[in-house]
């Protein structure tokens, strides 16, 4: 019996390794398909058996740890040139590669590319893992994007309607213009789905090249002050307060919750109580114009890293 639990339920393997936070379900399954995964001795075949705290598990010949009694989130400020993966063939970098090894098993909620930054989002829940990346749970995402090529006058209508690029549908995206400097903007962005890429690839349907994307926040989380590449964990009695729709729907750590509402644009800080005064996120200067005119340098010029 491990001795971080007490007398499991009986659960399906693949649901007991995601809720640990090792992988999603669909990855557990992959892996006890490819022989990664010992039960009682002997080489797992099939993600249907049921297993408890009692039974002997080993995965990439290591001993399983069952999941906490406690759902944990953590803020992670991941710094550019990592990867967000479990393993990468070609053996580059990754956030686990990175982590505080007094951190236990965790899993990434979505994902941010190589040559991105900022929050991300880490839990031992796999459960809350899956809510907090679904679509139908309508949590903002939050970017501060730097770009370089010629803002399109209607750039901010057309993203608000929403459009198709490639076959792809991308939900409308708010966009607020922080400053633009020549050929040189900095941009406030919000989304509420995440497909791969989209940032990148919708400012690149309007000639627009990214040159550094960072994330800000993600639902009420926020990165505030966090150095890249440090971790700080979430206040657990917060959770409850902070994604209700999760944490008060449901009798267990898998019930999924009903379709969250869109979230207010206000948001607590994460280490704030409630009733205290709200963040008021990104918002442009009193006066500022959502569309500047387009200043030109000459060809070629960029701003520094900033």
């Amino acid at each position: 019996m491990s001795p971080m639990s007490t007398h499991q339920a009986p659960q399906r393997i693949a649901k007991v390794m995601a809720q640990a936070g090792l992988c999603s379900r669909r990855e557990a399954e992959a892996w006890i398909l490819a022989g990664r995964v010992q039960v009682d001795g002997k080489i797992l075949t099939t993600p249907a058996l049921v297993v408890t705290d009692a039974n002997q598990i080993l995965i990439d010949q290591k001993p399983f740890r069952w999941p906490q009694a406690k759902s944990k989130i953590w803020i992670y400020h991941k710094p550019d040139g990592l990867l967000v993966t479990n393993r990468d063939p070609e053996g580059r970098p990754t956030i686990f590669d990175n982590l505080p090894k007094s951190l236990p098993r965790v899993v990434a909620v979505g994902r941010l590319d190589l040559n991105s930054e900022g929050l991300l989002l880490l839990t031992n829940d796999g459960a809350l893992a899956r809510y907090l990346e679904l679509p139908r749970s309508a949590l903002a995402r939050y970017y501060r994007v730097r770009v370089y090529g010629n803002l399109p006058l209607d750039l901010v209508a057309k993203l608000a309607q929403g459009l198709r690029i490639d076959g792809v549908d991308y939900a409308p995206i708010e966009l607020e213009i922080e400053k633009i400097t020549g050929r040189n903007a900095w941009l406030y962005m919000t989304l509420r789905e995440g497909k791969n890429r989209e940032i990148r690839k919708v400012l690149a349907h309007f000639e627009l090249q990214v040159n550094r994307l960072i994330r800000l926040a993600y639902g009420p989380f926020r990165l505030d002050k966090l150095p890249p590449g440090q971790v700080e964990e979430i206040n657990s009695e917060l959770l409850p307060k902070m994604l209700p729709d999760y944490f008060n729907a449901r009798p267990g750590k898998t019930t999924m919750a009903a379709p969250a509402a869109a979230p207010s644009k206000n948001f607590p800080r994460r280490d704030q109580a409630a009733g205290k005064k709200k963040f008021q996120p990104f918002r442009a200067k009193p006066g500022q114009a959502k569309a500047k005119s387009q200043g030109r340098s000459k060809p070629g010029a960029r701003g520094k890293r900033g």
